[in-house]
């Protein structure tokens, strides 16, 4: 760490485009000017210790925060379940010549999808009809919003 003593007025050079000015010396602290390009960050230490303490504490979920966000997320709906058939037995074959007998595979189970109840809606009210049909309506004469100007020579 470089230590160095200024006066108030006096700058310090960090490499060449950041400029550190000492304006005011008081007795409780020392006020200083940064001129610095945009591209170069100038925080102060205790500012970013604060964020990166706060960003530690949002990260950190509670088992009731969870709890509450769960119950704000609506429940997914899961397709119907799927239940296993097992296949029918086949009835007994009439006795054939003895020969070499080669067991077949045995059949896989079949799945059938349980029976899901058709969604009911409310009856959709239907609307009330009108005695006449409207008449269609003249536009106005004057501007619909009644901030809207003319140009000066056009209109009453």
């Amino acid at each position: 760490m470089l230590v160095l003593s200024r006066r108030v007025g006096e700058r310090l050079m960090i490499g060449d485009d950041i400029v550190v000015t000492i304006l005011e010396v008081r007795s409780d602290g020392v006020r200083l000017g940064i001129d610095a390009p945009r591209s170069i960050a100038v925080n102060r230490a205790e500012v970013l210790e604060a964020v990166k303490e706060a960003n530690v504490a949002a990260i950190a979920a509670t088992d009731a925060a969870v709890e509450t966000l769960r119950q704000l997320i609506p429940a997914r709906r899961r397709p119907a379940a799927l239940k296993v058939v097992a296949p029918e037995p086949e009835p007994p074959a009439a006795p054939a010549a003895p020969a070499a007998e080669v067991p077949e595979p045995a059949a896989e189970p079949e799945l059938e999808r349980a029976a899901e109840p058709e969604p009911t809606s409310p009856p959709v009210p239907e609307p009330p009809a009108e005695a006449e049909p409207a008449a269609a309506k003249p536009k106005p004469s004057t501007p619909s919003h009644p901030t809207a100007r003319r140009p000066p020579g056009i209109g009453a």
